[in-house]
């Protein structure tokens, strides 16, 4: 079987060069003004720092502009709060990110529900993703929303499959369930402590490994013609779904690194775009 490579990498620039027609079409049509992107980063810890530079060199590719707010490790969650109020009420930004993990004496949780529904292009507060699940407009999650446009890019129908769904983080397997439930799949929620995990999974025309375990999903747990989505990426260059002896034997695969990855950026530019030409347009 020749399995069809759902490459993130290569959907993602075909969509960075429609994004740059449109920020430019917009700058036009608005005197020069583009979409803003705010990133927050709370701390110094290199891994987030790297994203966060990643997101504004995205931003920067499509002619878009990014505006990046640094606040100390000691920051406390009323300090994060007001600078998210502010971002709020700035009607120069169109988007606001905050990165993800914040340090240990912050409400995560409270700050992510402080960015307002219209700004919220990391699809991350509980509003925006109850407004999600019940099939009313919103900005989906990043990861789960690039993995359902990569489906799409690839003409991989839904509808009537049997999608089980490894992980229940609420930005990545909680809203994957519930947007694979709207484009009419049959959802199981999986996790690490699931009886009979294999069995579940054996089940599977559709899998998608968010678990956050390097490999945890083995390749013989998976049937033959699956479409396999591992939304993980370890040290190694290893996801959550040992993909190598899958290769000769599904009918679709995400490559790691190269499959969700990119398509999460992406998704995050793509929807603050959307937002911009919201309020500029």
């Amino acid at each position: 079987m020749s399995a069809t490579v759902l490459d993130g990498k290569h959907v993602a620039a075909l969509t960075e060069a429609e994004l740059t027609e449109r920020v430019s079409a917009l700058k036009q049509k608005s005197g020069g003004r583009t979409p803003v992107l705010a990133t927050i980063l709370v701390g110094d810890d290199p891994a987030s720092a790297t994203y966060v530079k990643m997101k504004g060199n995205a931003c920067r590719r499509v002619g878009m502009e990014s505006l990046a707010i640094e606040l100390p490790g000691s920051t406390r969650t009323n300090d994060l709060l007001r600078q998210i109020e502010e971002l709020n009420n700035n009607p120069d930004v169109h988007g606001i990110l905050l990165q993800h993990p914040v340090p240990s004496q912050i409400d995560e949780r409270a700050a992510f529900d402080m960015i307002a529904l219209e700004k919220d292009v990391d699809g991350v507060t509980c509003l925006g993703f109850g407004r999600m699940a019940m099939g009313e407009a919103a900005y989906g999650c990043a990861t789960p929303q690039g993995i359902m446009r990569l489906l799409a890019h690839y003409d991989i129908a839904l509808e009537g499959k049997h999608a089980v769904v490894v992980g229940r983080s609420p930005i990545l397997g909680k809203p994957m369930a519930m947007m694979m439930l709207e484009a009419n799949a049959t959802v199981t929620i999986c996790h690490s402590r699931t009886r009979e995990l294999q069995s579940h999974i054996r089940q599977a025309d559709v899998i998608v490994g968010a678990v956050g375990r390097p490999e945890f999903i083995r390749a013989e747990w998976i049937k033959d013609g699956a479409v396999v989505i591992d939304a993980g990426y370890h040290p190694g260059g290893v996801g959550d779904i040992e993909l190598m002896p899958l290769i000769d034997r599904v009918s679709a695969y995400t490559p790691v690194p190269g499959g969700v990855g990119p398509m999460t950026i992406n998704t995050l530019i793509q929807q603050t775009v959307e937002s911009g030409e919201k309020a500029l347009g």
